[in-house]
């Protein structure tokens, strides 16, 4: 799991994955059929705010506070 505390989590439109996103500065991607984290991604400096997956593609977008 995360570091720290969770911020936001979004579900894929198929409900099969969910995304969860930390002051860690992580974002974890999960597998909820398999019940385990598929992948880590560290994309930011600071907290990731929020994620979002695209409504039909899949596409993740985040957002933190880093600069």
């Amino acid at each position: 799991g995360h570091s720290n505390c969770v911020n936001c989590l979004r579900f894929t439109p198929d409900g099969q994955w969910l995304a969860t996103a930390s002051d860690d500065s992580t974002i974890k991607i999960w597998d909820l059929t398999a019940g385990k984290q598929l992948t880590e991604l560290k994309l930011h400096r600071g907290p990731v705010n929020i994620v979002e997956f695209h409504p039909s593609d899949l596409l993740l977008a985040s957002g933190s506070s880093d600069k």
